[in-house]
């Protein structure tokens, strides 16, 4: 008899079973990351692919690493306003309490600046524990969207002048995908931007142009771990006058699927059968993050920039399948049901 499912609601596995998985996948895997010392082939790429664990590789050489100082990007940028995230504390898209002290996920104030200003913003932030921080973090394709491959006249960026530093797709991704990017991102920042921990629908081929970013990692299977919570969607702005971002909840917005683990990094954020991965990427090195892993990002240094390209997952076949069990469904509890968010 066939088991008829819900297709929008997969089922939840039980926690001896997801424990079984986690543990079956670490001891087959262990805790190490490989390290390519050159850019694999197509067909090279496409087995890492079907492995699906994070690689490190080297020598991934594009114009932007030798040529994007803080003055070529304020001259050949000049005046283009560009879009910056403003947050109280660097956790842009992140779990933060909101009026009635209750729990939102929180996106950031957007601010149009001049490069030259927010290189100052971010220089200024470093020394300064009073100044919110900024984060340029725009994401979905700011770069480079999918549209430019359709119409390359049509996919206008506030980064077009810094385009010719940037490939368009990595060759030996794209070959072995058989399909190019969904977008092409920029990220600049300092030690005071934070990713939240999620996981991205993704392949994903990041590279660090100047500075260091640090990645904690936790496979599919891990996912439980997280423990995700429903929470209703805010923004921060500025209200009565003040100079203070505060959290304005969007009462007509869907509530957020989120994590409640604020800092996976913090001893007992996670439950002990977790196996967390930590990486630390620095200029020229580019991290293979495959779909569906979750990541937690930090970085140092006062200038911190990075690339990467985001490739729409395979979901025929059974992969897709699996990582929504692994992600587990059912009804999700409110983040705002308790107090234990880590």
């Amino acid at each position: 008899m066939a088991l008829e499912l819900d297709q929008a609601t997969p089922p939840s596995l039980t926690h001896d079973i997801a424990r079984w998985i986690l543990q079956e996948y670490h001891d087959m895997n262990g805790s190490s990351i490989q390290t390519l010392e050159s850019p694999p082939t197509a067909a090279e790429f496409a087995q890492l692919v079907h492995i699906s664990r994070p690689v490190i590789i080297k020598g991934f050489q594009i114009p932007a690493l030798k040529r994007w100082t803080d003055d070529y990007l304020q001259t050949n940028l000049q005046g283009q306003p560009i879009s910056v995230a403003i947050t109280p504390n660097g956790q842009a898209d992140a779990i933060a309490a909101g009026p009635g002290a209750r729990l939102f996920f929180v996106e950031p104030f957007i601010k149009k600046v001049s490069m030259v200003k927010f290189l100052e913003q971010l220089n200024a932030e470093q020394d300064s524990d009073n100044l919110p921080a900024s984060y340029l973090q725009s994401q979905n394709g700011n770069i480079y969207s999918s549209r430019f491959f359709e119409s390359p006249n049509d996919d206008w960026s506030e980064f077009c002048a810094l385009r010719e530093d940037v490939p368009s797709n990595i060759p030996w991704v794209t070959e072995a995908l058989g399909r190019n990017p969904d977008a092409v991102n920029l990220w600049i920042g300092n030690s005071k931007s934070i990713t939240s921990i999620h996981s991205d629908p993704y392949e994903n081929i990041y590279t660090v142009i100047r500075g260091s970013k640090h990645f904690t990692l936790l496979p599919p299977c891990e996912g439980w771990c997280l423990q995700e919570r429903m929470y209703p969607h805010a923004v921060y702005g500025y209200t009565d006058n003040s100079n203070s971002l505060s959290v304005v909840p969007s009462p007509d917005t869907p509530q957020v699927r989120w994590s409640s683990v604020i800092n996976p990094d913090l001893p007992g954020s996670l439950p002990p059968e977790a196996h967390p991965l930590h990486v630390t990427l620095e200029a020229g090195d580019t991290l293979y993050l495959p779909v569906g892993w979750w990541h937690y990002v930090q970085q140092s240094g006062p200038t911190t920039i990075a690339l990467n390209w985001w490739y729409d997952a395979e979901v025929r076949g059974m992969n897709w399948i699996w990582l929504s069990l692994l992600r587990g469904s059912g009804d999700v509890p409110s983040g705002n049901d308790e107090t234990n968010t880590r």
